[in-house]
């Protein structure tokens, strides 16, 4: 039986991670390290972006940065898992 939906798997140059963060956090350290090796192991563009310069971003996030967006959907955050980042973004 074939599903009637089928999530079509996005080509590496068709992703973008996002963190959210914000200057001498050094947990926005940490995940920054995280996301740029995984994403250059796996050919994902990904990008930063400063709460303090985004109140939107600031309003939503505040409390848990550093946030980890895939697509621009919430993935995680305070902490980045390597090994669930690199199955997110290879499934």
């Amino acid at each position: 039986m074939t599903p009637l939906f089928r999530r079509t798997k996005k080509k590496p140059g068709d992703r973008l991670v996002t963190l959210i963060g914000k200057p001498g956090c050094h947990l926005c350290d940490d995940a920054r390290a995280v996301v740029e090796a995984v994403c250059a192991q796996t050919g994902v563009a990904w990008e930063e972006k400063d709460i303090t310069r985004d109140e939107a971003l600031h309003r939503e996030y505040w409390e848990q940065i550093p946030v980890v967006l895939v697509d621009g959907e919430q993935h995680t955050f305070w902490r980045v898992d390597p090994g669930r980042l690199r199955r997110e973004l290879e499934g």
